[in-house]
C-alpha cells in the first residue's frame, strides 16, 4: 500500500484565493416541516429557501441524499446507493401539476408532524409513485431517455439492485443466492427481461428526483444561495455500488467485509466507533486510475455547490478494523495514496469545491494534506471551552475554514450548555465572551462569536438559531434508534424577531 508521500516529492498544490465572507444554515432535507411524514423537495423546501434570503443567508448546508433504510434506522450515512436519491423526498405537488397524480394526498391530520416519520412517508411515497408510474409514458419522453443514457453507468445497477430488494430479497446483497449476490450475467440478464418494467419504475423515479432537485438548487442559486452537500467517504456494505464493485472493497469470496472502518476512542465514545462499512482496496482503485472514485467526486460536484467530505481523514489513514471485532478498540492505521489520487481528480475536474471534514483524531498527516491543496476546514465551537486556548478558539481561526456552533452529531448549543458542558467550561465560555452565559443566550452568543470570526463561512444549525434544547438533536453518534427525527415546526417563519437578529448579526459581521 502506498504511503501518503508520492514519489518524486509533491506537486505545488493550487493557490488560494481570499475567500468570501458567508453564513448559512444547516438543515436537511428530511427535517423540513411536512404534514406526508417527512421533509421533501416540495414547497417547505422553497419556502426555507425564502427564509434564508430574508435572513441574509447564502448557504444552506444539507446531509446525504441518498436512499435510506429502516435496517440503518435511515441514517443519511448508511445509503443503499452513493448515487440514487432518497424516493421519501419525491415532492407530490410537483407531479400533481405535472398530471401524473391526480391530486396531491391529503394526510389524516392537518399541520406537520411533529417528528420525522420515516415509516408514514414510505407508505404515502409508495402510493404516489405507483400511481404516477402508471400514467407516465417513458417510450414518448425525450428527457427521461436523455438521463438514462447520461447515467446509464450508475442508474443500470442500482435500478436493478432496487428491483431485487423490492421484488426477491429484501435481505442483504452478501446472503442473496450465489448467482445473484455474485451477478452471474445469465441470471441477471433474465432478472432483467423478467422484470423490465419494475426495473424501468427504479429508473423513472430517479429521473423524477433529479428534475425535482435540480429546480430546487436553481431556485436557491438564483437567490445567491449555495447548496452545501455531504459525501461520506465509505459506502454501507449493503449497496448497490458494493454489491456491483465488489472488487474496490476488501470483502470475502462471499461477500462479507473482512476488514471495515470506523475510528478509535474518542470524545463521543470510549470503545470508539465500529460503523461497520467495508474499506476500499486503495491498490485496486489505483490500477483502475481511480475511475469509479473519481466519478462519484464529480457526480457530488454536479449535485452541489460545495461538497463537505464527511470523514477526510480517510483519504489521508484510515481507522481499520476486523469485522470480528464487537467494538473500534483494536484497530490499526491504514494510509492511503491520498496525494496521487487528489492529484488525478484535480487533473480531470480542476479545482475542488470541498470542505474537510476534519474532526477528531487528526494527525499531522492529515494536516500536511490540507495545507498542500488548501481545503478548507472545520472549527466547532462547542468543543472550543474544554481546555484552556484550545485551537477551535475564534482567535486561532485562519480565514479559510467553516465555523460551526455545532453539528449534526452534536448536542444543540442549549442542550449542550444545560446537560453536557462541565462547570469549567461554561466559565471559560463566559470569560472568553465577557459575559455571563446561561441557557437564554447561550445560542446567540455562540452564533456571535461564529460570525464575528475570520472564518469565511459560518454555518449554524437551525437548532441553534430557534435556542432548542436537546430534544431537537439529530443524532447521538454511537447510538441507535431515536436518531434523524427532528422536524422543523411549521411556525418557525413566523418568529420575526429572530429572523431580524439573525439577518442583523449577518449584516453587522459582514456576511
Amino acid at each position: 500500500m502506498e504511503g501518503h508521500f508520492p514519489a518524486g516529492g509533491l506537486k505545488p498544490g493550487p493557490k488560494l484565493t481570499q475567500p468570501v465572507r458567508r453564513s448559512g444554515i444547516l438543515l436537511h432535507i428530511s427535517s423540513l416541516p411536512s404534514d406526508l411524514g417527512l421533509g421533501d423537495f416540495g414547497q417547505q423546501a422553497y419556502r426555507f429557501a425564502d427564509y434564508l434570503e430574508s435572513a441574509g443567508q447564502t448557504c444552506w448546508q444539507i446531509l446525504p441524499l441518498n436512499p435510506t433504510t429502516q435496517r440503518h434506522y435511515h441514517s443519511p450515512y448508511s445509503c443503499s446507493s452513493a448515487f440514487a436519491l432518497n424516493p421519501l423526498f419525491i415532492d407530490p405537488g410537483q407531479l400533481a401539476d405535472q398530471g401524473l397524480i391526480s391530486k396531491r394526498p391529503a394526510p389524516p391530520w392537518s399541520g406537520a408532524c411533529p417528528i420525522s416519520d420515516y415509516q408514514y412517508a414510505a407508505k404515502l411515497k409508495t402510493k404516489i409513485i405507483d400511481e404516477a408510474w402508471n400514467n407516465f409514458s417513458p417510450s414518448s419522453h425525450g428527457p427521461y431517455h436523455k438521463f438514462c443514457q447520461n447515467n446509464y453507468w450508475w442508474l443500470d445497477d442500482y435500478a436493478l439492485f432496487a428491483t431485487i430488494k423490492t421484488h426477491i430479497s429484501s435481505l442483504p446483497w452478501n446472503q442473496w443466492p450465489p448467482d445473484l449476490r455474485d451477478r452471474n450475467p445469465k441470471t441477471l440478464k433474465q432478472l432483467s427481461s423478467q422484470y423490465s418494467r419494475q426495473i424501468e419504475k427504479e429508473r423513472f423515479v430517479q429521473f423524477i428526483l433529479y428534475r425535482q432537485w435540480h429546480n430546487l438548487k436553481q431556485y436557491c442559486n438564483h437567490k445567491n444561495i449555495k447548496i452545501i452537500g455531504d459525501m461520506p467517504i465509505y459506502l454501507s456494505g449493503d449497496s448497490a455500488e458494493v454489491w456491483s464493485h465488489p472488487h474496490f472493497f476488501k470483502l470475502d469470496p462471499q461477500g462479507q467485509p473482512t476488514q471495515v472502518a470506523g475510528v478509535p476512542p474518542d470524545y463521543f465514545c470510549s470503545q470508539g466507533q465500529l460503523w461497520g462499512n467495508p474499506v476500499y482496496r486503495w491498490d485496486r482503485l489505483k490500477g483502475d486510475r481511480y475511475q469509479w472514485l473519481i466519478d462519484r467526486f464529480t457526480h457530488n460536484f454536479k449535485l452541489f455547490d460545495i461538497t463537505r467530505i464527511d470523514h477526510f481523514r480517510g483519504l489521508v489513514s484510515y481507522w481499520e478494523i476486523p469485522a470480528s471485532e464487537k467494538n473500534a478498540v483494536k484497530g490499526t492505521w491504514v494510509k492511503a495514496p491520498v496525494y496521487d489520487f487528489l492529484d488525478t481528480l484535480i487533473s480531470r475536474q480542476g479545482s475542488l469545491p470541498i470542505i474537510a471534514e476534519d474532526l477528531g483524531y487528526i494527525t499531522d498527516d492529515v494536516r500536511e494534506v490540507l495545507k498542500h491543496y488548501g481545503f478548507a476546514n472545520m472549527k466547532i465551537l462547542l468543543f472550543a471551552f474544554g481546555q484552556d486556548n484550545h485551537p477551535y478558539l475564534p482567535h486561532h481561526y485562519p480565514p479559510h475554514c467553516y465555523v460551526y456552533t455545532g453539528t449534526h452529531d452534536n448536542n444543540t448549543a442549549v442542550g449542550w450548555f444545560k446537560h453536557e458542558a462541565l462547570p469549567s467550561e461554561r466559565a471559560r465560555l463566559s470569560r472568553y465572551t465577557g459575559k455571563r452565559i446561561n441557557s437564554l443566550n447561550v445560542n446567540w452568543e455562540l452564533i456571535r462569536l461564529a460570525m464575528q470570526s475570520v472564518a469565511s463561512t459560518c454555518i449554524i444549525p437551525m437548532q441553534d438559531v430557534l435556542g432548542l434544547d436537546s430534544q431537537a438533536r439529530m443524532n447521538l453518534p454511537a447510538t441507535l434508534g431515536t436518531n434523524w427525527k427532528w422536524a422543523l415546526g411549521p411556525d418557525y417563519g413566523e418568529d420575526k424577531k429572530t429572523k431580524d437578529k439573525l439577518a442583523y448579526f449577518t449584516e453587522t459581521y459582514g456576511r
